[in-house]
């Protein structure tokens, strides 16, 4: 769920941003219905890379279909993907909206208290819902399914690991979960506010103007494809979280750990597996998101107006 770059006037009276119930509805809608379609399998993909670093994409993409063909590529969306979908947008809203407010009191203009309320929502979301919803897609596409573990439900997995190592255990990668909500809020905002910037500037616009729904897309998509500057964070939460058992691999990961034998067994470019279809996954949620649900948003205001 994107945050909202529309540039503040430094005159108006300090006030916290508004927050609609029926946005944050329509918002988790949206979020399904982008996880739901094309938004899971371009996941799965990218987890199936990043856990096995050797393959290619054509190589991931059949490893994916031998675990259950097209089913294959929905692996954690239910009930995982859809518990996050659900709740991550308003988890990012309510917490960025005060973290922007409170930065703002402090002195802080508009679009630094707009970063770091992003950064701030980012973080919220990962130690909320996000990690061990996170965690559990990831168990799913990389958990060993032949013979008798192919008949355990991922109900039955998350039990079993929430038996054995508890909280933490559910949680496994959530650090690096929230590096990444982190910095993908963080540089998302700012970069998809210059992109704006550019397109305005080429088009010899009024800065004031707001962009066309091409042109929003169009800028969201760039903000969103450059914040994978970010995959190395993504690579080692995928190492962190994932079941591929290999020889010499550290048992317990941290952060630290986990670059260490990524970059030991694959090198600098073993930190950008998967990119492709991560960018591939925030252009689509950018097209459900800001396209879609710009409409949505414009339908339900109207009608309840």
């Amino acid at each position: 769920m994107a945050i909202d770059t529309t540039p503040t006037d430094r005159n108006a009276p300090l006030q916290k941003k508004p927050i609609s119930f029926i946005n944050l509805a329509i918002g988790a809608g949206l979020n399904i219905f982008e996880v739901s379609t094309l938004g899971q399998p371009f996941e799965v993909i990218k987890t199936q890379m990043a856990a096995n670093r050797g393959q290619t994409m054509p190589s991931s993409i059949a490893a994916v279909w031998g675990r259950g063909g097209v089913f294959g590529f929905y692996q954690g969306l239910i009930p995982w993907a859809w518990i996050e979908a659900a709740t991550k947008g308003a988890v990012l809203l309510f917490a960025a909206s005060e973290i922007d407010y409170q930065v703002r009191v402090l002195g802080a203009g508009p679009a630094v208290a707009g970063i770091v309320g992003g950064m701030g929502g980012g973080i919220a979301q990962a130690y909320t819902t996000m990690g061990f919803c996170t965690f559990m897609k990831t168990v799913e596409v990389t958990r060993h399914k032949g013979g008798a573990a192919a008949q355990k439900s991922t109900i039955q997995v998350a039990r079993e690991i929430f038996a054995r190592e508890g909280i933490r255990g559910i949680n496994k990668g959530v650090n690096a979960v929230a590096v990444r909500q982190c910095t993908n809020w963080g540089s998302r905002f700012g970069l998809s506010r210059i992109a704006e910037d550019l397109i305005k500037g080429r088009a010899g616009r009024d800065p004031s103007k707001k962009l066309s729904d091409l042109e929003k897309v169009a800028a969201s998509t760039m903000g969103g494809a450059l914040s994978c500057w970010n995959q190395p964070i993504e690579v080692i939460r995928v190492e962190m979280q994932s079941q591929v058992q290999t020889p010499g691999r550290p048992t317990k990961m941290t952060i630290g750990t986990a670059a260490k034998w990524i970059y030991s067994n694959n090198g600098v470019l073993g930190f950008y597996r998967g990119v492709t279809p991560r960018i591939c996954l925030g252009m689509w949620q950018t097209v459900c998101m800001v396209a879609f649900g710009d409409k949505v948003k414009t339908y339900f205001a109207q009608k309840y107006k």
